[in-house]
């Protein structure tokens, strides 16, 4: 089966690295993946084998942003009917991210039945969150444009109902399939020389992003008690990296709080880590429960919108998880790490490579 991945980027983020294990598991299967980046920015290495392509946009006319969509899809076009001139059709196309959908929505070469948007976050949080009035209908109505009739894949049952519910979209089909994790993978990674080891600290794993809620992470953090260092690994705009390293100083835990950028290999520190905490006000899935979890360390999450409440009670974990303000986040935090639970590694099978990997190929009719 020949496969087409498309994504406006591969910054270090949650989404692009799934795509990319997505990738690489389909590859290994022995399918032929192709993976277009509509921008030239890449954190993370390509797996062997992937046929990877990047189209950029290089208009710099002033009316450019007014004929963006139609341009790019025009350009992806081009590169998309090369490609399949020269290999085959494409059986499966996946589109991963907004603004990458926006853009392939306008495609004149993808056909419906072949082509899936993958959902992978609470879009009416990312999108309507901070609206009002006649600028959020306006918003809500441009964005379920893009996906209204159109076979859609959500990474969580949260994100499929979120569409439906928030933002009046009835899908022609609706497809939920959890993230992919290479399970071994992760085990080895984990494995490998961790610059914390041997030390008790709690860990972020996250992009500097409002959603993600650095703020509210920092202020339970201090009321928690906790004196253990708290590690924050991730990257994102630098001003926004300030601000949280204000609160730090403001909150008196500035020299506990460690900023230790982004990591194209998280896991060792994930793994000796005393716990992980994630604070988000939604989450499409959550990865890095997941991810944390196989590596044997203990969590703590807000009850956020998304995966994260389907994760942790999937595990028989329902009780690491708080309620979406400081003074119950840093309650759970000081009870979970008084008392870390057991993890129950087998609840985690389901999430494994293979077996996600061929839910998305069993979407070929």
């Amino acid at each position: 089966m020949r496969i087409l991945m498309i994504i406006d980027g591969l910054p270090g983020g949650g989404a692009e690295k799934v795509v990319l294990t997505l990738s690489q598991g389909m590859q290994q299967m022995g399918h032929d993946v192709s993976l277009i980046s509509l921008r030239d920015v890449c954190n993370y290495p390509i797996p062997d084998g992937i046929d990877y392509q990047v189209v950029t946009d290089n208009c710099c006319k002033p009316w450019r942003k007014l004929t963006e969509l139609t341009r790019r899809a025009n350009m992806l076009d081009q590169a998309i009917a090369a490609n399949e001139q020269q290999n085959g059709r494409y059986d499966l196309v996946f589109s991963n991210l907004h603004k990458t959908d926006r853009i392939v929505s306008h495609s004149k070469v993808l056909s419906s039945e072949r082509l899936w948007f993958c959902i992978h976050g609470i879009l009416s949080t990312s999108y309507l969150g901070h609206r009002t009035g006649l600028d959020r209908w306006l918003k809500k109505r441009k964005v379920a444009r893009v996906y209204q009739e159109q076979n859609i894949v959500a990474v969580s049952q949260a994100v499929g109902s979120d569409l439906r519910q928030n933002l009046s979209i009835q899908p022609k089909q609706l497809a939920v399939i959890n993230n992919p994790f290479d399970i071994d993978a992760i085990a080895q990674q984990a494995a490998e020389p961790c610059e914390l080891a041997g030390q008790d600290y709690l860990i972020h794993v996250g992009r500097f992003h409002p959603h993600k809620r650095h703020d509210r992470l920092l202020k339970a953090y201090a009321l928690s008690g906790i004196q253990a260092p708290l590690a924050l690994v991730g990257t994102g705009d630098e001003q926004h990296i300030n601000v949280i390293r204000k609160l730090a100083t403001e909150l008196n835990i500035a020299q506990r709080v460690l900023f230790l950028g982004f990591q194209a290999n998280p896991y060792p520190l994930i793994k000796h880590a005393t716990m992980l905490v994630l604070s988000s006000d939604s989450e499409g899935f959550g990865n890095v429960l997941v991810e944390a979890l196989l590596c044997d360390t203990p969590v703590v999450s807000t009850r956020c919108p998304g995966g994260p409440e389907e994760i942790l009670e999937n595990a028989g974990m329902s009780h690491a998880l708080a309620e979406l303000n400081e003074k119950s986040l840093a309650e759970k935090m000081a009870e979970i790490y008084a008392r870390p639970p057991e993890i129950n590694r087998q609840q985690l099978l389901s999430y494994g490579l293979q077996p996600i990997c061929q839910q998305y190929l069993e979407l070929k009719k």
